[in-house]
């Protein structure tokens, strides 16, 4: 019984209201994290982009490991931006909308695997900047995470953002001036997230609750039929008398 709940699948609609409280949440966290960058973007212009000298990441500079937390919210122009904006929105969106703490967990993840995969294996002339990773990241996640917490829903999406978005596996191989190791790591750590932050609760409530379901329904019958039949017959003064006793 154990094993064959923990293969059960779901449509992963349950709690329709509560789903539909973390998407509001999900919405409004998307949008200020995409005001964020846009803000820090107006200011690296307006400081003549000295921004990503200060916080990109140089490879195998152990001074700049602190940068693997700041170099997704840098990016070098404005085309750089709007391109990771759009893909950004989406992903994060349908990363989050499951549940913001379990999101805000996955992009600290994918922040330190992709960022650390940049500084680990980029080019060492090099300084690395943008929200690329990330977006592979939540992409990553969005795969596989119908897989791991067995929503049917989950795995529809997945499936559909792959074919929508498959142009944008096509930078995960090496191009000059790209920073293919960071989306290579984004992926991963998205991946990864998948397996870390699946949902644990549902093994337990589907061992538990149909046994629950099913004493329900028992009692339910025994009660039945104890009051259609218990009082007919000869005895039935008697019987009635006594059970109003308790005996």
């Amino acid at each position: 019984m154990n094993d064959q709940a923990r293969k059960q699948w779901t449509m992963g609609t349950e709690d329709p209201e509560s789903m539909l409280a973390e998407a509001r949440r999900a919405l409004f966290v998307m949008v200020g994290f995409l005001a964020l960058l846009w803000i820090i973007q107006l200011i690296n212009e307006a400081d003549g982009l000295r921004l990503i000298q200060e916080f990109g990441i140089r490879p195998r500079s152990v001074s700049s490991l602190p940068d693997i937390l700041t170099a997704p919210f840098v990016h070098v122009s404005w085309t750089h931006i709007e391109a990771n904006s759009g893909p950004l929105f989406i992903f994060g969106f349908l990363a989050a909308y499951r549940g913001v703490v379990r999101f805000l967990g996955l992009t600290a993840l994918v922040i330190l695997v992709s960022g650390f995969a940049a500084w680990l294996t980029a080019p060492s002339d090099t300084v690395g900047v943008g929200a690329s990773g990330v977006v592979f990241g939540y992409l990553g996640y969005i795969l596989v995470r119908g897989l791991f917490d067995r929503h049917v829903i989950d795995l529809i999406i997945g499936a559909v953002m792959a074919l929508c978005f498959a142009y944008q596996f096509t930078v995960l191989l090496p191009h000059a001036g790209i920073g293919w190791q960071d989306h290579i790591g984004g992926l991963v750590g998205g991946i990864l997230g998948g397996w870390l932050f699946r949902d644990r609760s549902r093994s337990g409530k589907a061992r538990t609750t149909p046994a629950g379901q099913s004493a329900g329904k028992a009692v339910q019958r025994t009660q039945g039929s104890r009051t259609a039949g218990q009082y007919s017959g000869p005895r039935a003064d008697l019987h009635k008398e006594l059970d109003d006793l308790g005996i």
